[in-house]
């Protein structure tokens, strides 16, 4: 039995049964009772040794990464390290190397050793997610499950702001280099689909593709292959691996075509020319997100949660210019 299934046996939603188990002085009592009741019936009981572990004081925190290798990834990793130190909290890491499937059985590993769980930029689906709340307290970083608390980087407007500047600078075309599916992937294609279409602005899509380097060697040839003037590339490192490629091709950046990345990690700063990139605010999710797991640990949290949005802004550097003589404007 699941807690999809306790949820669907007493009418409530998974997140709901997620704190009857984790956060029971949140739940109505009524609520609280008849989950439980449902959880009897179907004999569905939570691992009790994370459960007391979770409840208890082991002094550690837990932090699962899509790829600990990452530039964005590893300024999460420092922020969250040092909020925890600070807080009197050592802190374990772990990575599953992008795979969902290892994702889920590491936390479930890692919940039976530490107080509460942070989960960035997790891929694992919604029910693992709840499945997981269940057992121990854990905050999202940059995904969003109904009902679970999360610190999510909004790219939106910034995003907005990216293509907005392509246009001014005469680009009519452009192409977006896709990312893995979820949360990051989609808010940004969505602002780059709607700025395009209220612009009139030609809009390419390519991927998707890995969040790296090497990926950016094959994206910049399929980008290359469209009639764009300006790349857009799902994070810095795709944009970087392009950077390369392109040069390999002998074309300009930006005199041929410009290129912008996503996160405003350390790589954009060292390439030639420098990457104009959307800065997303990776140190401040990762404190704020250790904040919120202490505020459910100490049962200061709320009932319900909203998550907590943090905007992102457009740093512009030298990967961007005018569109190429030739290009019309109108």
């Amino acid at each position: 039995m699941t807690i999809r299934d306790v949820a669907a046996r007493a009418g409530v939603s998974p997140a709901t049964v997620s704190r009857v188990f984790t956060q029971p002085h949140a739940v109505a009592g009524a609520t609280r009772q008849r989950v439980l009741a449902a959880a009897e019936e179907l004999r569905y009981t939570p691992n009790p040794a994370a459960r007391s572990l979770a409840r208890g004081r082991s002094g550690n925190l837990g932090l699962i990464v899509s790829d600990i290798a990452s530039p964005f990834q590893a300024e999460v990793i420092k922020a969250v390290q040092r909020q925890a130190r600070y807080e009197g909290y050592a802190l374990f890491v772990a990575d599953p190397d992008e795979t969902a499937r290892d994702e889920a059985r590491i936390a479930a590993a890692m919940a039976g050793q530490v107080e509460g769980l942070l989960l960035s930029r997790p891929g694992m689906a919604d029910e693992q997610v709840y499945e997981l709340a269940a057992h121990t307290p854990l905050v999202l970083i940059n995904r969003e499950v109904d009902g679970i608390p999360a610190v999510l980087t909004d790219p939106t407007d910034a995003t907005v702001h990216a293509v907005e500047h392509l246009h001014a600078l005469g680009h009519r075309e452009v192409v977006y280099l896709s990312g893995p599916a979820g949360y990051s992937n989609e808010m940004r294609l969505c602002a780059v689909r709607a700025t395009c279409r209220r612009l009139g602005v030609g809009l390419a899509e390519r991927g998707p593709f890995e969040p790296t380097l090497a990926s950016g060697v094959r994206a910049a040839d399929l980008a290359l292959g469209t009639s764009a003037t300006a790349i857009v590339a799902f994070n810095d490192e795709i944009a970087v691996g392009v950077l390369g490629r392109l040069a390999d091709r002998g074309r300009s950046v930006p005199g041929d075509i410009s290129l912008v990345g996503f996160g405003d990690t350390s790589l954009a700063e060292v390439v030639t020319p420098k990457l104009t990139t959307v800065r997303l605010q990776k140190s401040a999710a990762g404190t704020a997100a250790v904040r919120m797991l202490l505020d459910i640990l100490r049962g200061d949290a709320p009932g319900t949660w909203a998550p907590v949005t943090l905007p992102a802004e457009l740093v512009v550097r030298a990967s961007v210019g005018p569109a190429p003589a030739g290009v019309p404007v109108a």
